[in-house]
C-alpha cells in the first residue's frame, strides 16, 4: 500500500518531538517527503538529520502555530521548496489538565490558541491550495477526549478537541469531493503531551499515562489514512491502549 505515500509531500506541525517526529520518520521511511514544523528549531534539525541518515527526505521549518501569518508562510515555503503539498497534519497540541475551579485562564487561552486556532490556521493556509489543485489531505489530531468529556480536569482540553473533531467532520462535508479529511482520535500515547500538566493534577495525569501506547501506533494509523487510494477517505480513527477504559 505504500504507493499511496511514496512521493507525497507531507507537512507536520508539532514535528519536533513525540508523535509528530515519529510520524515524520515513519512516513519518510515509506517514501514521503516530509516537512516538520515547530517552535524548537534545534529539535527539528535533529529529526531531519535522523530521517536523512536513514535515506529519507526532510526539511525543518520554525513555526508558532498560534501566528496565522507564520502558518501561511510555512505552507508557502514548503510548496516553494518541494514543488507541492499533498498532506497537512495538524499535530501541534497542549494538554494542561486542571480543575476548572482553579480558573487558570492562561492555560485556557493557550489550549484554544494552539489546539483550536492552530488547526484552523493550518486549514486556512492549505485548503485554498488543495481546492485549487483538486486534491489534498488534511489530518487533524483530535483525541478520545474529543468524543467523551475528560473531567474533572480536562474539561477545556476536551472542549478544544470536540471542536477539532466537529471542524474535521464539517470540513469533510464541505470539501470532501476534492479534499480528504481525517480526524485521528487517540487515547493515552507516549509523548510530551502528558508533561503539560502542573499543580494538583500532575500525578493523576502521569498515572493515567502509565499504560500509554507508543507514538508509532498512532503514526501507523496516520499512514493507513494517507496510503488509501484517492477515492477512499478515512474520516476518523479512534484508538487507545487496550487497558484504557476512558
Amino acid at each position: 500500500m505504500n504507493e499511496g505515500i511514496k512521493g507525497k509531500v507531507v507537512l507536520i506541525t508539532g514535528g519536533s518531538t513525540g508523535l509528530g517526529a515519529v510520524t515524520a520518520q515513519l512516513l519518510a521511511e515509506r517514501g514521503a517527503k516530509v516537512a516538520v514544523a515547530a517552535r524548537r528549531k534545534d529539535k527539528l534539525d535533529n529529526v531531519v538529520a535522523e530521517i536523512e541518515a536513514a535515506g529519507g527526505i526532510a526539511k525543518a521549518y520554525a513555526l508558532d502555530v498560534t501566528d496565522k501569518n507564520q502558518v501561511e508562510a510555512v505552507v508557502a515555503n514548503v510548496i516553494t521548496d518541494f514543488g507541492k503539498l499533498d498532506v497537512l497534519i495538524n499535530n501541534a497540541g497542549l494538554m494542561p489538565i486542571r480543575p476548572m475551579s482553579e480558573v487558570n485562564t492562561d492555560e485556557w487561552d493557550q489550549m484554544i490558541d494552539v489546539n483550536l486556532k492552530g488547526v484552523l490556521y493550518g486549514i486556512a493556509a492549505a485548503l485554498p491550495r488543495f481546492l485549487a489543485q483538486e486534491s489534498g489531505h488534511i489530518i487533524n489530531l483530535s483525541s478520545v477526549a474529543g468524543i467523551k468529556v475528560f473531567a474533572p480536569g480536562g474539561t477545556v482540553y476536551s472542549g478544544t478537541k470536540f471542536a477539532v473533531s466537529a471542524i474535521s467532520e464539517g470540513l469533510r462535508q464541505e470539501v470532501g469531493e476534492k479534499v480528504r479529511v481525517t480526524s485521528i482520535e487517540p487515547g493515552a500515547v507516549e509523548s510530551d503531551l502528558k508533561l503539560g500538566t502542573s499543580g494538583t493534577a500532575k500525578d493523576t495525569v502521569l498515572d493515567f499515562y502509565k499504560n500509554a501506547i507508543p507514538a508509532s501506533s498512532v503514526a501507523r494509523a496516520i499512514a493507513f489514512a494517507i496510503e488509501q487510494p484517492a477515492n477512499v477517505d478515512i474520516n476518523a480513527i479512534e484508538l487507545r491502549p487496550t487497558s484504557q477504559q476512558f
